[in-house]
């Protein structure tokens, strides 16, 4: 095997964000920019000699050529074998699965998420661990610092491989395996939930559903569970195909861009259960019969009822959130007497927590829940954990939604994304933010008296590393909190992300419109920050 040694020049905005690094795709395109990357990775890494990367992504534009170049890289670099899904082809989730099922090294995930698709749109990169997880902070910022100073590149110079042909070949001395990107997952799913019962359910007629895969990855996932396992109809699973640009739509699951799916959930022909799914299928939006439900209240409603299915029926040993998520779930843990995590934002997180048995749920606000079945969150496990819920339990989503209010209380929550905000002006505002803390504590707001105001930080109880810099927090006495944080993921500007929650005891009051509850919240949150004033916008770009 000829290893061609190719020089190069580091570029220095290759900084992994909260879940990998995410650009535009004409970024990547420039000459040794994602095989800088790439190369960074391999050379952080100790060992790799023989070992096993597996390989896939969500099939946005410069999915296929971008896993031919990684797959001469990875040659030359010397691993044993390479499992790549078809048509490089595989959920994060999935991905996640068959790193752990194959005691692979890791792999390359290529995706950026819930990030819209095509020539003119977004690419991403990133690795997963031995555990099947994303990598810590203590990798992203090894990789980061080789980027910066890498000066050449490994290749060899082989043809392009067959990415559509399902089976082993030998390359150069490695083992190429092209699998059936689904196989592995849908039989995960099948022994962790009661598909006999789902197949009941649904073909009794008392669950009826609709799954919007957004013309992205999990379409093929749904198919084959939702209607060749479970016998949904073909029709149950709409925007199934995956295409390079997610048909020219944002592939991201709420109800401003998965809009088909929600125009027929909050019609007279709804179905009695609706969800989506994101880009890479680690995400997932809930819905049932005129009804929405928030992430927050779904993580909290699958931790209270987690004993119901197969595979927690013992019970949970902890559960874990994101800071700016609900305290929903807090209010489950301490009735169930167990412990409950505040971690920052990024998956990453909940990784360690999972590995020494801390936790069995966790969750993110933005549309992520999981479990120790892999280290990842995952869409479509969520959606199957809900079904299994509706089939055991007899009631709609509303029914399930509503019982929970009345037994924990309800937490009014919402979050409003202010997207592609200039840089300047949203370091600016947080900086402003972080002066204003000290002076907050004890002050009265109207009915909001400010219990605590900080900038939230970190220490992991595994493993004791620390993060600092998490985000600003603003506590009030009766419970309610303003939020306010940097998104990771975007790839123009800055994304401020204000995050509001007020808690709710009284049954009379759950109805209420969210916004409405609100709506004094948010004209404090306007107040500390300004961020309408500051970009003459307003309202938010999108409020969940």
């Amino acid at each position: 095997m000829q290893i061609n040694i190719m020089s190069t020049e580091p570029y220095t905005d290759q900084n992994p964000g909260t879940s990998g690094l995410r650009k535009k795709v004409k970024i990547f395109q420039k000459p040794g920019y994602l095989e800088n990357f790439v190369q960074a990775i391999f050379d952080s890494l100790e060992d790799i000699s023989g070992k096993t990367l597996v390989l896939g992504g969500d099939g946005r534009y410069f999915n296929r050529e971008a896993i031919q170049v990684i797959i001469k890289i990875a040659i030359a670099n010397g691993f044993g074998e390479l499992i790549i899904g078809q048509g490089g082809l595989l959920s994060t989730p999935a991905a996640s699965h068959i790193i752990r099922k194959n005691n692979a090294l890791g792999g390359l995930i290529l995706s950026a998420s819930h990030n819209p698709g095509g020539p003119d749109e977004d690419f991403g990169i990133k690795y997963n661990v031995s555990n099947g997880g994303p990598a810590p902070e203590k990798y992203t910022d090894e990789f980061y610092a080789r980027s910066k100073t890498i000066t050449r590149y490994k290749t060899v110079q082989i043809e392009n491989i067959d990415l559509d042909c399902i089976g082993s070949q030998a390359v150069s001395g490695v083992s190429i395996r092209i699998i059936d990107p689904v196989s592995d997952y849908a039989d995960l799913m099948a022994s962790i939930f009661d598909f006999e019962v789902l197949k009941n359910s649904i073909s009794s007629g008392y669950t009826t559903l609709l799954f919007d895969a957004m013309h992205a990855i999990t379409g093929p996932y749904a198919k084959r569970i939702l209607v060749d396992m479970l016998g949904a109809t073909p029709e149950s699973v709409i925007n199934a195909e995956p295409l390079e640009d997610f048909g020219g739509h944002h592939p991201d699951p709420n109800l401003a861009h998965a809009h088909e799916l929600a125009q027929v959930m909050f019609s007279v022909t709804a179905p009695t259960f609706g969800a989506a799914s994101d880009g890479d299928g680690d995400r997932n939006m809930i819905t049932g019969s005129h009804i929405f439900v928030t992430p927050s209240d779904s993580l909290a409603i699958m931790a209270a009822n987690a004993q119901l299915i197969p595979a927690y029926a013992q019970g949970l040993s902890g559960v874990a959130r994101s800071m700016p998520t609900s305290q929903a779930v807090d209010r489950v843990a301490a009735r169930l007497n167990i412990p409950c995590y505040e971690t920052p934002t990024g998956w990453k997180f909940f990784g360690n927590l999972l590995d020494a048995g801390k936790i069995t749920l966790c969750g993110e606000e933005s549309f992520g829940t999981g479990s120790d079945h892999i280290r990842e969150k995952d869409g479509l496990w969520a959606v199957l954990f809900w079904l299994n819920l509706i089939a055991v339990k007899h009631q709609s989503v509303a029914d399930i939604v509503h019982e929970h209010w009345r037994t924990f209380g309800r937490n009014m929550y919402c979050r409003h994304d202010y997207e592609a905000v200039e840089s300047s002006i949203a370091n600016a505002l947080i900086t402003d933010l972080r002066n204003l803390l000290p002076t907050l504590a004890g002050q009265a707001f109207g009915n909001y008296i400010v219990n605590y105001a900080d900038e939230f930080s970190y220490e992991d109880p595994v493993d004791g590393s620390f993060s600092k810099n998490q985000g600003i927090r603003i506590g009030f006495e009766n419970g309610s909190r303003i939020v306010y944080r940097l998104s990771g993921t975007g790839t123009v500007g800055a994304t401020l992300r204000i995050y509001l929650e007020k808690f709710e005891p009284d049954a009379a009051l759950h109805g209420q419109d969210a916004q409405v509850a609100l709506a004094e919240l948010a004209e404090l949150a306007e107040r500390f920050c300004e961020i309408k004033k500051r970009t003459g916008r307003t309202a938010a770009d999108v409020v969940t």
